[in-house]
């Protein structure tokens, strides 16, 4: 049995910043914070509306605000940035074939951004 220490690479906070690559990716991940705000402001909500008007209109005051509304287009533009980056990659990740050939990438893109339109039109047709 060795008593060598085995070498250990020292990973600074700052790895991300060295390639382009790592940058985007972290931007990609970092989109999930206005998710978060988004997400429990939703279940705020409700919980505001289960415990009855007045809190309801608590609530209805604090979304009105024009710092919770710029967070909320934050937020929108952070989960479409994260669905395109998600489309994008698909693509390259499950090949759809249809009698053997591949199926164009730009398609499948496309689909998947007609059923995101489709699927949130019937979802508003609904509200």
């Amino acid at each position: 049995m060795s008593h060598r220490k085995p070498y250990i690479r020292e990973v600074k906070r700052t790895w991300w910043k060295s390639l382009s690559f790592y940058r985007f990716y972290m931007l990609r991940e970092a989109t999930v914070l206005p998710l978060i705000f988004f997400t429990l402001c939703l279940l705020f909500g409700l919980i505001s509306l289960v415990k009855g008007p007045e809190s309801w209109q608590h609530w209805l005051n604090f979304m009105s605000s024009p710092i919770v509304i710029i967070l909320n287009m934050i937020a929108l533009l952070g989960s479409l940035f994260h669905a395109q980056t998600f489309f994008s990659m698909l693509p390259q990740v499950v090949p759809v074939r249809i009698k053997g050939k591949l199926l164009n990438k730009k398609i499948i893109v496309l689909g998947q951004w007609a059923a995101t339109l489709v699927i949130s039109l019937v979802i508003l047709a609904l509200v």
